[in-house]
């Protein structure tokens, strides 16, 4: 068995190792197999191989790794799910909002909500509101025109 044999086994082995891995990370040490088995066919000695083959993986790392991240990788719209999924809709007051008495009530798809105004003003019942953050089990709102 020839040196580039090695080579491409090892590159094989890296190979298969990325397809059960998520990182995209081990690819490169798989280009860095292949490049050290082109140096071997080309009859460079085991150091060059070596050499070729840490040469070849850093740049993958630094350049490659990045893009493949990024066409792999893209970032789609984010479903935004549970609590999180209430900021931005609306609903209608249920029990007057006051800041002086620390009451109100937002209902927002059948889901009854204590609330808070955004700027401590107080809204009255029927309006509808826009929630602009959550916290604990209280909501943030302000009124929508």
């Amino acid at each position: 068995m020839e040196v580039w044999h090695i080579w491409l086994i090892a590159a094989l082995v890296f190979f298969v190792i990325e397809i059960f891995t998520t990182g995209i990370a081990v690819i490169c040490f798989s280009f860095g197999a292949l490049a050290s088995m082109i140096v071997s066919l080309c009859g460079g000695n085991l150091t060059w191989q070596v050499v070729f083959f840490a040469l070849v993986t850093l740049l993958a790392f630094v350049f490659l790794r990045p893009l493949l991240l990024k066409f792999f990788y893209k970032k789609k719209d984010e479903v935004k799910t549970n609590v999180d999924a209430l900021i931005g809709r609306k609903g209608f007051v249920s029990e007057p909002i006051d800041p002086a008495t620390g009451g109100g009530r937002v209902k927002v798809d059948g889901d009854d909500w204590k609330a808070v105004s955004v700027d401590n003003s107080p809204i009255e019942k029927g309006a509808q509101v826009e929630i602009l953050k959550l916290d604990s089990v209280i909501v943030t709102v302000k009124r929508v025109n």
